[in-house]
């Protein structure tokens, strides 16, 4: 329902004097609509009693039941929402978060608090299941490299196995798997609690980012044939290609956390990549002093529109028909801490239209503006 009624509280067009901001359907409207509807009805009455000479005492009773009836209409319309109110709150603080208010459609200030406690339990409801899918997902990822590194350790103990390097490889695989799980969800605890301070300096860009994609291709070559983890692809075949323009490009940014940005970036396209694909990361001047534009682009088979707005969510895989086969779709942690670094920033990152695969557009704001 529009609210064409709001009056202008941003001063402008706003009606000043005692009136200003009130509405045709406010409580004070109500309130004085009740003042002003008694009075007339006690005149009324006083004008019938003088024409006819009825006494004083019956214009009074009369006056003072229309009065009580008329308020006691108005207070019910205003105190039975109040309740309902109070009940849908008290679910709420008791952990359901199923409940809301109705009325949330009327034009006063009763619907505005409607509206907002319902908002409220939306979001309360949304943030629960959340954490219990995050407390599902990440037991989820924890079992599976603990699993793996036991049943190594238990063929070990029993006999089954023996100790030799080829054995303890498969173990240090699951165990650096584990560890790069546990440094990926304590990345996410620091900057969800604000405790990671930016250390933003001014940086070339074609080196930095050249050594970003050498480290890229060097950490896949090492761990070729183990399950990836967060900014660390395993895939060799995937050609890495920087395109940085002007050559002497400069920027103004933290370069560790722009390292977690590009490294997760590269690592998701590189995984939906064709075999053989490449994949282009691509960086620009923004519109600001010392800020940069970076894109980041593959040949995998894209992200459909409809998906672009949960890429970035936590534990959301991605895995797309098209990625080849086997692929591994991570912790899906990466492209989440890539948007919390870059919002750390006071940056954007997002998803682009793009004829061929996955493009994924970061914007960084460069020097503060004083």
């Amino acid at each position: 329902m529009g609210r064409w009624w709001r009056s202008d509280r941003g001063g402008g067009g706003g009606v000043s004097g005692p009136f200003g901001g009130l509405r045709p359907f406010s409580i004070k409207t109500k309130l004085g609509t009740l003042v002003v509807v008694s009075v007339f009805i006690t005149t009324g009455l006083l004008i019938v009693a003088m024409k006819t000479e009825t006494e004083l005492r019956f214009i009074t009773v009369f006056s003072v039941i229309a009065t009580l009836l008329i308020t006691q209409f108005v207070a019910h319309s205003l105190t039975a929402p109040l309740d309902e109110m109070n009940s849908v709150a008290r679910a709420v603080s008791h952990g359901d978060y199923t409940r809301r208010v109705r009325g949330a459609d009327r034009r006063d200030e009763l619907g505005d608090v409607a509206t907002t406690i319902n908002r409220m339990a939306d979001d309360l409801e949304a943030q629960d299941q959340q954490r219990k899918e995050l407390v599902a997902n990440v037991s989820h990822e924890l079992r599976t490299p603990i699993a793996a590194l036991r049943a190594v350790l238990e063929n070990v103990v029993d006999g089954v196995s023996a100790a030799d390097p080829e054995t303890m490889r498969t173990a240090l695989k699951q165990t650096e798997r584990l560890g790069r799980l546990v440094d990926t969800l304590l990345d996410l605890s620091r900057l969800d609690n604000g405790v990671v301070p930016l250390k933003a300096r001014r940086f070339e860009v074609w080196p930095y980012l050249s050594g970003v994609l050498k480290e890229a291709n060097m950490v896949a070559s090492a761990r070729k044939g183990m399950p990836s983890g967060s900014g660390s692809h395993t895939r060799t075949d995937v050609h890495l290609h920087l395109d940085v323009s002007p050559p002497e490009l400069t920027a103004h940014a933290d370069a560790e956390r722009l390292h977690q940005v590009v490294a997760n970036l590269i690592d998701n396209a590189v995984k939906h990549s064709p075999p053989h694909g490449r994949v282009t990361v691509r960086a620009r001047r923004g519109p600001y002093p010392e800020s940069l534009d970076l894109e980041v682009l593959d040949e995998g088979p894209g992200i459909p529109e409809s998906e672009w707005h949960r890429v970035f969510e936590r534990f959301n895989r991605g895995v797309h028909a098209g990625a080849p086969s086997g692929g591994d779709g991570g912790t899906g942690l990466g492209l989440a801490i890539a948007r919390w670094a870059v919002d750390l920033h006071g940056g954007h990152i997002g998803v682009a239209e793009s004829a061929r695969g996955c493009r994924i557009q970061v914007s960084l704001p460069g020097l503060p503006e004083d």
